[in-house]
């Protein structure tokens, strides 16, 4: 290969022909900090998932025995996958969107991408909002959901202080009583009463709106600045939660009762790992435990450098991601059983899921420990961190998405064009702070991150080995870290990852059930909306097809299975990997001496050299 030799029109941005510079847009900045990116993953991927799905989904399938197909599928299908989304992040040093360039038929995916991160993002930040309601009725002596006999509460409440301190030696038959933080959930803090349904939204709730707006306020500070300000708060919000859930978890074990639900939480079922249901259930935990797919880490990989060491990194994310689901459960089911024993009820008639896990089970589980407000701020405040994470990826991926199609407009307004975008998603998510909102939340929470996700993590995974393909994808990963993925990745993203998202696909698909909401069943106009909600996320792909071809010069065949000129997918790396050296002090000059003047530059000839080398393995 060719030497690198600066041209002499290679000056600096600082020169005196500032026509050079003004060509080129600002920079896309990177990570300040050594630690920024890998505590971003972390935040982003340990979620409000890990610890009000991953327990309850342990429980109804096998227990300890769920654990076996939970770790097999975080091999074959998780660890892979993010591994892949981080290569091609860091190898391109772009967004969701400008990343197609290695295909442009298949810009498509990327559109599908942000679709989906958009309207999880709405509801994501509602359920934020929910928390920092319940943070705020914590900043009291007595919590508001102890106790019946408020304007809210119905004759059907049942206070279980009352009962303990009448000494009711007699079981009690609770299955037609309400405790008092369902009814202040459902009553009070939602309001559900005053919607007959998902048509009839009712009021806003402003104390919610406030809420919701606070919240947005919060995620815009954080993100203003980009990943220079984010990567800041991770360092926060990433490991304030793990101090959280050990407080709560050396409170829970020491309760009486304590060991009943661990027992009931981690009791195997071997039995259980003959239903194909199991594997498929350890399989949805995975894929969207790990957040693969929503762009976020393809996101945070992009503003790596160019020899970070996401191989590392992809293990110490998943892993660690997996270990804090377990903590969880055990924090979570050793608070249960201690209410199990209070209230004389089976584990399994306090176990839920969800919303009604984190709003109206534990909570209650609070009001019967001493100091009850504080560790139920303890709760609240840990969901907030891990909530306020995935959320700056979400945002994170949209505006750098957006910003890098239109570099020379946005990127100088980014402050701008993040406000613009928070200011859309809170005004579109205020349906959601209404008397009838939870119907809309289950309804997009249901189908906007479904069927969807799935067709699109599966194109991603067929375009990049099949289209860009497998070698030239392994030769990027070698020039980055100095050495090609192994059998075990090349299988997985071959064979094994696709086809395992596939049958994740078809099962969602054959055992589809309709969107409910306690004893509510949605209009058939709703479940229509909804699956709309999803297949316009597919739609994405044959429409980016369409504006591709119209666009690009050349056959359908053409534009697809020539995803880039020679080399060209290895040159915005090849200007990050130089840019700091003595030579070359910026990259933007460089650019600008091919725009104007053409010809082949030693960056170019290395991306050709490359390409030449691979298509003699192939021969």
């Amino acid at each position: 290969l060719i030497q690198p030799v600066t041209p002499e029109l290679l000056v600096s941005p600082s020169s005196q022909d500032g026509d050079l510079g003004s060509e080129c847009p600002e920079d896309r900045g990177n990570w300040t900090g050594r630690l920024d990116f890998l505590l971003s993953c972390i935040g982003y991927c340990v979620g409000l998932g890990n610890v009000w799905r991953f327990p309850y989904r342990a429980y109804t399938n096998g227990g300890g025995a769920f654990l076996v197909p939970y770790f097999i599928m975080l091999a074959i299908c998780g660890i892979p996958i993010f591994f892949m989304e981080l290569s091609l992040g860091q190898f391109s040093s772009l967004g969701p969107l400008a990343v197609w360039k290695i295909s442009p038929l298949f810009k498509g995916v990327g559109m599908g991408t942000i679709l989906i991160v958009s309207l999880v993002a709405i509801y994501y930040n509602m359920i934020i909002a929910y928390v920092l309601f319940y943070l705020f009725a914590s900043l009291t002596s007595d919590l508001p959901w102890q106790h019946c006999g408020n304007w809210w509460n119905t004759d059907l409440c049942l206070d279980h202080h009352v009962m303990k301190a009448g000494n009711t030696s007699f079981p009690v038959n609770i299955t037609n009583t309400v405790s008092p933080s369902e009814e202040y959930w459902s009553r009070y803090v939602l309001h559900i009463q005053g919607s007959s349904g998902i048509g009839d939204p009712g009021r806003i709730r402003w104390n919610l709106c406030l809420c919701l707006l606070l919240s947005w306020t919060i995620v815009y500070l954080c993100i203003l600045k980009g990943v220079k300000s984010s990567g800041k708060v991770v360092y926060f919000t990433a490991t304030f939660p793990y101090l959280i859930l050990v407080m709560l978890l050396i409170r829970g074990v020491t309760l009486e009762g304590a060991w009943k639900g661990i027992r009931f939480y981690l009791t195997p079922q071997f039995d259980h790992l003959l239903s194909s249901k199991v594997w498929i259930e350890a399989a949805l935990q995975i894929f969207y435990s790990l957040g693969v797919g929503f762009g976020g880490l393809l996101t945070f990989a992009s503003y790596n450098t160019f020899h970070q060491n996401i191989y590392r990194d992809t293990f110490i994310v998943t892993l660690g991601n997996a270990i804090t689901s377990i903590l969880a459960g055990f924090a979570i089911f050793s608070v249960l059983g201690y209410m199990s024993q209070e209230l004389g009820v089976p584990v399994n008639q306090v176990a839920k899921a969800g919303p009604g896990l984190a709003f109206v089970v534990y909570p209650q589980a609070m009001t019967m420990l001493p100091l009850s407000p504080f560790w139920s701020f303890l709760f609240f405040f840990m969901l907030l961190t891990l909530g306020l994470d995935s959320q700056f990826a979400f945002m994170e991926t949209i505006v750098t998405a957006v910003t890098d199609e239109f570099p020379y407009y946005l990127r100088p307004k980014k402050a701008s064009f993040s406000a613009i975008v928070c200011i859309a998603l809170f005004l579109m998510g205020l349906i959601l702070t209404t008397e009838g909102g939870m119907y809309w939340l289950v309804l997009l929470d249901d189908y906007s991150a479904g069927f969807g996700l799935m067709v699109v993590v599966i194109t991603t995974c067929l375009v990049v080995t099949r289209v860009y393909g497998i070698k030239r994808f392994c030769r990027d990963i070698h020039m980055m870290l100095g050495f090609k993925p192994g059998p075990y990745f090349r299988a997985c993203w071959m064979v094994l990852s696709p086809a395992t998202m596939m049958a994740l696909l078809v099962y969602n698909i054959i055992k589809y059930q309709p969107s409910e909401y306690g004893s509510y069943r949605f209009p058939a106009w709703a479940e229509v909306l909804g699956i709309l909600m999803g297949v316009l996320s597919c739609l994405m792909i044959p429409i980016g097809m369409v504006v591709a071809v119209l666009q690009e010069e050349g056959t359908l065949w053409e534009v697809g299975a020539f995803p880039a000129p020679p080399g060209f997918a290895a040159l915005p790396t090849l200007f990050k990997a130089e840019a700091a050296t003595p030579q070359l002090q910026s990259p933007k000059p460089l650019m600008v001496h091919m725009r104007k003047y053409g010809g082949i530059t030693s960056y170019e000839n290395t991306a050709i050299e490359v390409d030449r080398e691979m298509e003699e393995e192939e021969e």
